[in-house]
């Protein structure tokens, strides 16, 4: 699990960064192993069969065995084998001990990431998407990442606030840029409505922006384009991350039900 002190360094190097580029392959696995590491210890003092306030339909339990198969599955991507989604999710709720078998699956991807070649060949799933090797160590970085907060508020038996995760800036603006123009303007995609409708994103913490525009079609989203917009988020990064993800409450706004109703994601 991420330090406080490494989460406030890092924060102070965010800030003489150049913001307009995304993580890196190294910072990814970097941010899979502290994810992974901030999951397990949370599962350990929530317990098995504690409730999971973000993801209502889980237990602890069937969280940990969601995140296991999906790492397994993405291993199995990366060495371009079939993945039996069903017996890993299967085996995570039947095994003795779920948490040691979130790790080891976790770690197993660690290796496979850094195991495959820059020119990897391998399928990708979304919009935007950088090169399959990339690709993967970066989804899986905000996949795990999601759902150690998942397991986070299992403990707290709440929804937590950002400021209790160790997500930092950088994660949190690549997650967000993933979220919304590798999923959302995909065609399968949920976030529609019959009466079109903009979001403005705006992180307050620094100068990025992003502006989705919403109707019956797949969204349109636009980087960096400072106008009008009928619904308008603005929070540090890191919450404006979670709210997108619909994992924490603390961002309000005129019209966030929307979002929080039809913007939905499922996991491939």
């Amino acid at each position: 699990m991420f330090g406080r002190r490494r989460r406030a360094a890092r924060h102070e190097l965010d800030a003489e960064l150049s913001l307009d580029v995304a993580l890196d392959f190294s910072e990814c696995v970097e941010g899979i192993r502290g994810a992974l590491a901030g999951f397990v210890s949370y599962a350990r003092k929530a317990g098995l069969e504690a409730a999971v306030p973000t993801a209502p339909e889980w237990n602890l339990r069937q969280l940990i065995a969601h995140q296991g198969m999906v790492h397994r599955w993405a291993v199995a991507n990366l060495h371009g084998k079939p993945a039996e989604t069903a017996a890993y999710e299967a085996e995570g709720r039947d095994v003795a001990d779920p948490v040691t078998w979130l790790h080891e699956g976790g770690q197993r991807l660690i290796k496979a990431l850094q195991g495959s070649p820059e020119d990897l060949e391998a399928k990708v799933f979304l919009n935007d998407a950088p090169a399959p090797r990339q690709f993967w160590a970066r989804r899986q970085c905000h996949e795990t990442t999601i759902h150690s907060v998942d397991a986070l508020a299992a403990s707290l038996g709440r929804v937590p606030r950002a400021s209790e995760t160790e997500i930092t800036r950088e994660i949190a603006l690549d997650g967000i840029d993933e979220l919304l123009n590798g999923f959302h303007t995909r065609e399968k995609s949920r976030l529609r409505t019959e009466s079109p409708t903009t979001f403005a994103v705006r992180p307050t913490d620094v100068d990025r922006s992003w502006l989705v525009r919403v109707s019956s079609e797949p969204a349109v989203v636009e980087r960096d384009v400072h106008v009008h917009a009928d619904v308008v988020l603005e929070a540090s990064a890191e919450a404006l991350y979670l709210a997108l993800w619909n994992r924490t409450d603390e961002v309000t706004a005129d019209g966030i039900e929307l979002w929080r109703d039809v913007a939905r994601v499922t996991w491939a």
